[in-house]
């Protein structure tokens, strides 16, 4: 007997599922994946580089969102970004203002379970939201940044920061991060 696949989620029916769900999940092709819980060092640097950018950014124009706001990339993907920035005023997709469509810069905290995607597929489709200016994925098992910036002509370019003397340059928002306080207080599982 054939086995029959799933029918594919609306992006509708996701969001009715996901704002009456209890756990947070991605959607992606009309499927929905539920997110994992996150390590402590993962947990510490989400929390350093959000404290910092809502420091820097206090009075301006842009502001930062931690984890729990959900990004709609395209109809085909929704997610939720360790860290989201906007400047200006934030685009909702509907009136329940859960879903933010006009982030300038997305942090992600880069998991041994999600990396692959995060690198991959997930990288590439961020490419594709038209105000996104920086991306950044940051190492929890040693102290590594990349940091992904839209040119003018729409070609990306990367930095690769390492070392803790080192300092993330956001010229999109107008802040600069030192990775000592983005990495303070994490342990690292080879030190």
């Amino acid at each position: 007997m054939a086995s029959q696949s799933a029918p594919k989620l609306t992006e509708e029916q996701y969001l009715a599922i996901e704002r009456a769900a209890e756990f947070k999940s991605e959607y992606f092709d009309g499927e929905m994946f539920a997110m994992s819980g996150a390590s402590m060092r993962h947990g510490r640097v989400q929390r350093n580089i959000l404290g910092e950018l809502h420091n820097a950014l206090r009075g301006s124009q842009c502001e930062p969102f931690g984890q729990d706001l959900r990004v709609r990339v395209s109809g085909r993907l929704y997610t939720y970004p360790d860290i989201s920035v906007v400047c200006g005023e934030p685009l909702l997709a509907d009136d329940h203002q859960d879903v933010l469509l006009n982030p300038v810069v997305i942090v992600e905290v880069l998991s041994p379970s999600t990396e692959n995607y995060d690198r991959g597929l997930k990288l590439q489709h961020y490419r594709t939201i038209a105000t996104l200016q920086e991306h950044i994925l940051v190492d929890q098992t040693q102290v590594r940044i990349e940091q992904y910036t839209r040119q003018d002509n729409a070609v990306w370019t990367v930095r690769d920061l390492q070392g803790l003397d080192a300092e993330l340059t956001l010229a999109s928002i107008g802040v600069s991060l030192s990775l000592r306080r983005i990495y303070d207080r994490v342990e690292f599982p080879f030190t």
